[in-house]
């Protein structure tokens, strides 16, 4: 259950193995492993159909390039006559009318789409213990946090409940799980996947990606969801290149940019040491290591947080009892509806980052904070594109920690934010 695609597909195309038998296999895995709450919703009444109907085509020939990989969905992205809860009690009902363009993609590539997965509410959450529906565990440690937003779909792969998944990264929110439980996290440039059906949290920053078990797994899943949408008004119109013959090249010459602000005396020490093993392993193997600076490093954190909260505020103002997801009975007329539809359908964290994106977008507040923020960020911006002059590539530490024990850090958000 732990086995790259390759290997997998190379067993499926010569007939010595069948979908249906690997989506068995995983739903097995998956109710066997129920305590680690990585899924919300499993798909036992069209998993295996829709296996079936991939074995079909993969003895005619004609399967797709994901046929058979089996892929589970985090609860943010849309599918047609699926509950899309987004970890959260506002929409634990609601019914999605469509399906993502990625969702379309994944089945025209032949994927098997297995379930959907826990997250921390509305993607807010650096450790998957902010779901309205329970946190998701450490596969290889229960007393642990996997790591947030995308909790469920990197423990579903890290502990062979899917070949791989879907998650979406605002601040981290695929990067950081997968570092914690050791996989493989991409976040995509944006504009490279669509996100069309995809719930919004901070509409400048927020992108899907791929979780797998190895890099080329996850060339293949960006491969398949890639491109220009024109449902997508943020969609790059620009050709998706071929990934996999990529990464059959080497590291020789290549200039490997290692920024200093990144390697403080906050850095876990087991981190360091990881890190500058592989460095050295990148060395040995003919890349050039240079020392370069990201300058307004130090602004990042407050930056992010001012301007995701206010993206978020204006997003999630739509959720008031009146059109979809939860109204509170309680309430007595429309004003009462609005406040206590929000107050009881939204969790803590989210109902911070409102107030705070609020906060930041008021009046008298909104030049002082918003504004100087937004500034800030083409800064911070400028010293990558800088960097990027001199380096083909940056390397830095996804976190300054390892995953750290579940409720460790749920009364002290200034340390969960530091995690994204």
């Amino acid at each position: 259950m732990l086995e790259s695609y390759d290997a997998i597909r190379e067993r499926l195309d010569r007939g010595e193995e069948s979908v249906e038998a690997r989506v068995t296999a995983h739903l097995t895995e998956i109710e066997r492993r129920g305590s680690l709450n990585a899924y919300l919703q499993v798909f036992n009444d069209t998993a295996v159909s829709d296996a079936r109907a991939v074995d079909v085509k993969l003895r005619s020939g004609a399967a797709g390039p994901l046929a058979g990989m089996v892929i589970a969905v985090k609860d943010v992205i849309s599918m047609q006559g699926r509950v899309t809860t987004c970890g959260s009690a506002m929409l634990k009902d609601f019914t999605s009318i469509y399906d993502a363009t990625v969702i379309e993609r994944l089945r025209a590539a032949d994927a098997v789409i297995i379930g959907k997965t826990n997250m921390d509410e509305f993607a807010m959450g650096s450790s998957g213990e902010n779901s309205a529906f329970g946190p998701t565990l450490h596969p290889l440690d229960e007393t642990k946090v996997p790591g947030g937003s995308s909790s469920g779909s990197c423990v579903a792969v890290a502990a062979g409940l899917a070949t791989a998944s879907l998650g979406t990264d605002t601040g981290g929110s695929i990067r950081q799980p997968a570092g914690f439980c050791g996989i493989v996290g991409l976040k995509p440039t944006y504009g490279r996947v669509s996100r069309y059906g995809l719930v919004a949290f901070a509409s400048s920053f927020d992108q899907i990606g791929p979780f797998a078990r190895t890099t080329r797994d996850a060339a293949r899943v960006l491969q398949a969801i890639a491109g220009n949408d024109p449902k997508d008004a943020t969609s790059a119109p620009v050709e998706m290149p071929d990934l996999l013959p990529r990464l059959d090249r080497n590291v020789q010459g290549m200039r490997i940019g290692l920024p200093k602000e990144y390697f403080s005396d906050a850095l876990h020490a087991g981190i360091r040491t990881v890190l500058e093993r592989k460095i050295d392993a990148l060395r040995r193997a003919g890349a050039e290591i240079v020392t370069v600076s990201l300058p307004h490093s130090e602004h990042t954190i407050s930056t992010y947080y001012i301007l995701a909260t206010a993206e978020a505020s204006s997003n999630l103002a739509r959720y008031d009892g009146a059109r979809y997801g939860f109204r509170s009975s309680a309430a007595t007329d429309l004003n009462s509806m609005y406040v206590r539809s929000r107050s009881e359908g939204f969790g803590s964290e989210v109902k911070r980052r409102i107030m705070l994106g609020t906060y930041v977008l008021s009046s008298g507040y909104y030049d002082a904070y918003y504004r100087k923020a937004q500034q800030v960020r083409r800064l911070i911006q400028n010293d990558f594109v800088e960097a990027f002059r001199t380096v083909d590539c940056i390397i830095t530490p996804i976190a300054p920690t390892t995953a750290f024990g579940l409720g460790e850090k749920m009364e002290d958000p200034l340390q969960m934010y530091l995690n994204d």
